[in-house]
């Protein structure tokens, strides 16, 4: 298994030098996506409590980052870096009291979040351009984007077998399954949940820093939107939450899918990843690999 993932890892990293235009710039989403919904999956996947609001870290990294660009003339790099740090600081603020709720309380608390700093960014026009958008500096940095993008896709989904595979990762489980059952056995659940909620903010953040800096350009509504949180949601529930793999599978399977029918047929697309929650949620919950798991009884460190 090793192998094959390094002969795929030496693949893209060879892609772009006999890769299209286009090709380059549909490998590079698909990083992306691997990010944001693997991010999803370490708090999500793992601990149950359902996340309607990553959108707002992803907004929240494109808007630190860009503004560290165009204002303060940062390097790109640096200024992903200090994206995933400001989603960081925004994942402590709202993670206090949010994750003291529980269900659907969590899901709305967070989805206002989403809305709330939408707001703020459209209020604070002298330093975020408002309504109007923010333009950056013209760069020509494609290729260098995609290396950076993928090198967080791979450490996203490291970082996502580490946790799965240490008593870290355990006791999220635990939490999912049972967090009364958790705390009798002694598990901080609130520190646990939290640690995780960081960790699964980072990932959003830097993802929306690299995108602001490829497009050149951002506003409220193209890096708020809920769509993004629900396309990851989708990607992680497909490939299968609470696995390492599944979010891989499913940001790939699906961003593929969408594209073929994206070309082909515009006004199905929202029919499409309707179809897919509604039947992953009736006929594959655990998703694919997790279905793969309980059939075969494959190792849950995939």
């Amino acid at each position: 298994m090793a192998a094959a993932i390094l002969s795929v890892l030496a693949a893209l990293a060879a892609y772009p030098v006999v890769g299209t235009g286009y090709g380059v710039r549909s490998v590079q989403q698909i990083f992306m996506w691997i990010a944001l919904a693997g991010s999803w999956n370490l708090i999500s996947g793992l601990t149950g409590y359902v996340s309607f609001g990553h959108v707002a870290f992803f907004g929240a990294g494109a808007y630190a980052g860009a503004i560290l660009v165009a204002s303060a003339g940062w390097p790109w790099p640096l200024a992903a870096l200090a994206g995933g740090a400001a989603a960081v600081v925004l994942a402590v603020v709202i993670g206090y009291p949010c994750l003291r709720l529980k269900g659907p309380y969590f899901a709305i608390a967070m989805l206002g979040l989403n809305e709330v700093l939408r707001a703020l960014v459209s209020y604070f026009e002298g330093l975020t351009g408002g309504g109007n958008g923010l333009s950056l500096p013209t760069l020509d940095a494609s290729v260098p984007i995609y290396y950076v993008m993928g090198v967080l896709a791979v450490v996203v989904t490291a970082m996502s077998w580490l946790i799965v595979t240490s008593r870290f990762g355990l006791r999220l489980m635990t939490i999912r399954e049972d967090e009364v059952a958790a705390e009798a056995m002694g598990i901080d659940t609130f520190h646990h949940k939290l640690a995780a909620l960081l960790l699964s903010a980072v990932g959003p953040g830097v993802a929306g820093a690299l995108m602001a800096r490829d497009q050149g350009y951002i506003e409220p509504i193209s890096v708020f939107p809920l769509a993004i949180t629900v396309t990851m949601i989708v990607m992680a529930l497909f490939g299968g939450k609470g696995t390492v793999f599944g979010p891989v599978l499913g940001a790939a399977a699906l961003f593929v899918a969408q594209e073929i029918v994206w070309a082909r047929y515009p006004y199905v697309h929202p029919l499409l990843f309707g179809a897919i929650i509604v039947g992953v949620v009736l006929l594959m919950p655990r998703g694919v690999l997790g279905l793969l798991q309980q059939r075969y009884r494959l190792p849950r460190t995939i």
